[in-house]
């Protein structure tokens, strides 16, 4: 165990960081090294899985996760009726409270929806809630009476949703970060402030008790949680710690008893440990373009750097962990569907396509900056593409790395050229890796925009017939990996879990979701 801690980080300057969240330790049940310092935690501004992580235990929407296989199970929702067409959902809540005891009603979730898709409130996943009836209209601003959105109060405890076309998947979206309550009243009073300890109302099984910046969130059990006895932990903390090297040692000495990141040079050792668990995720490592400046606004620069990676030795020499190389955007293992080829490794054709936009040889070609949110394991891989393009095209890309918050500003205002991007599915169906896509949604950060693509998106969106409907995903698809190229897929990932033998409640799953409120010693 010393020599795995020596080995990832000079003891100087790790070991002066793990004494520090020891002197600094407070007491929990539960500890886990959960990533960057959260960006946020409202929810509908949430986009990352470090902010949903505390955000799924500090609230809990109209349902909840089954901790095995991730379906729809009741959450403030005790239970629900669908109509035959599938348009439309009557949600039956149960008596609960929020954690000022104030009664917790459908008017909540009427309240926290309108919030969500206000413009003025810039919620990136404000598309989450376009399944609804006119809600797409309302964020847009083309609509301004809310009353006629699908959603309504019938009473205090029965919610009405009417939704534009059947959507399978739309019990799923309840439990997502964009659809969970807010209370109105705290927000109110304390307005950009209402998420601080001292403020913040909530209604999940965990209450806020301590925010430190960069060192770690803690959470208490909710005494008004509706299930409290189901809870067993008093007390959770989640460590912000964004590099990876330092959260194993952290986990490595003891002092947390989750990491669900993992040095990738210690995977083949890690991987024969009892306590390392590895398994299918439905999630993908690429790279976004800038398409609104050169040289990436040229498609035929962008399939040059695409067909120039040989992204094969990347997961084989670089990544090593069992990940599987990307031609495509979406996972492969997605139920029902199949995805286009994709662009092979191609170096000749590669050059090709360079020189058809004017770049021989490289040659006039800019230097262009590739920009990655500040890891050990981004850093290699981007260092690793340096070498391929400079190779395969002899051209030169310098790298920069951001931290998490001002990362995620960039790449929102499109302020770089090329990024580094991941991508995990938000539900299970193929519609969650492509609808981000379309012109203006605030998840696309390319500023691609593309008429066909578009209308297949929306058409699969209204489309009954399952085969039919993957069948126009698949097009898609095809337009955005095969055709445009905006992103650059990369590899699509593996989870890698470690944790103590002595936590039960963990299981497998391919979106590595794990509810804090199912975990248990």
């Amino acid at each position: 165990m010393k020599n795995l801690l020596i080995l990832f980080g000079t003891p100087l300057l790790i070991f002066p960081i793990i004494i520090l969240f020891i002197l600094t330790n407070h007491e929990a049940d539960f500890t886990f090294v959960n990533g960057p310092e959260p960006e946020t935690i409202d929810p509908p501004l949430v986009t990352g899985s470090v902010e949903s992580r505390i955000v799924r235990a500090l609230f809990e929407g109209l349902t909840s996760y089954n901790p095995k296989d991730l379906s729809p199970t009741p959450g403030v929702a005790k239970e629900w009726k669908i109509t035959n067409d599938g348009l439309k959902y009557t949600f039956f809540l149960r008596r609960s409270t929020w954690s000022n005891e104030e009664p917790l009603t459908t008017k909540d979730f009427v309240y926290s929806w309108k919030r969500a898709l206000q413009p003025e409130t810039a919620a990136d996943y404000a598309y989450q809630l376009y399944y609804i009836k006119n809600a797409k209209g309302f964020n847009e601003g083309t609509l301004d009476d809310f009353n006629q959105v699908g959603v309504k109060a019938i009473d205090d405890y029965t919610l009405e949703v009417t939704l534009e076309s059947p959507t399978p998947f739309f019990l799923n979206l309840t439990s997502f970060p964009t659809l969970l309550p807010v209370n109105k009243n705290c927000l109110e009073r304390f307005g950009d402030s209402w998420t601080k300890p001292a403020n913040i109302v909530t209604n999940g099984s965990f209450l806020l008790e301590r925010w430190d910046i960069n060192q770690h969130v803690i959470m208490k059990k909710n005494p008004l949680y509706w299930d409290a006895e189901s809870v067993t932990f008093n007390t959770v903390k989640a460590l912000s710690i964004e590099n990876i090297n330092t959260g194993f040692n952290i986990y490595e000495s003891g002092n947390a008893d989750l990491v669900s990141t993992v040095p990738l040079p210690l995977v083949d050792v890690l991987s024969k440990r009892s306590d390392f668990h590895s398994n299918t995720y439905l999630a993908a490592y690429f790279y976004r373009f800038n398409v609104t400046k050169p040289p990436f606004n040229d498609v035929r620069v962008r399939k040059a750097f695409n067909y120039a990676i040989n992204k094969e030795s990347i997961v084989k020499y670089v990544t090593k962990g069992g990940e599987a190389p990307a031609r495509t955007f979406i996972p492969n293992g997605m139920p029902g569907y199949t995805s286009p080829k994709g662009l092979a490794y191609d170096p000749k054709k590669a050059r090709e396509l360079l020189a058809d936009a004017g770049y021989p040889n490289g040659k006039g070609f800019p230097t262009v900056e590739l920009l990655y949110n500040t890891s050990e394991s981004n850093k290699d891989i981007a260092e690793v593409l340096q070498q391929m393009w400079k190779k395969e095209l002899n051209i030169d890309v310098t790298i920069l790395n951001q931290e998490w918050k001002v990362f995620l500003n960039t790449t929102k205002n499109l302020n770089y050229q090329m990024c580094r991007s991941s991508w995990i599915g938000d539900y299970v169906d193929p519609n969650t890796f492509l609808d981000m896509f379309v012109t203006n949604n605030g998840n696309n950060r390319t500023g691609w925009s593309n008429n066909e693509y578009d209308t297949l998106i929306k058409k699969a969106a209204v489309t009954g017939n399952s085969e039919e409907r993957l069948s126009i995903l698949q097009k898609a698809e095809r337009i955005l990996i095969e055709e445009e190229l905006p992103i650059m897929p990369i590899y699509f990932y593996v989870s890698h879990n470690m944790y103590r033998e002595n936590i039960r409640g963990i299981y497998p799953n391919i979106l590595n979701i794990h509810p804090l409120k199912h975990i248990y010693k």
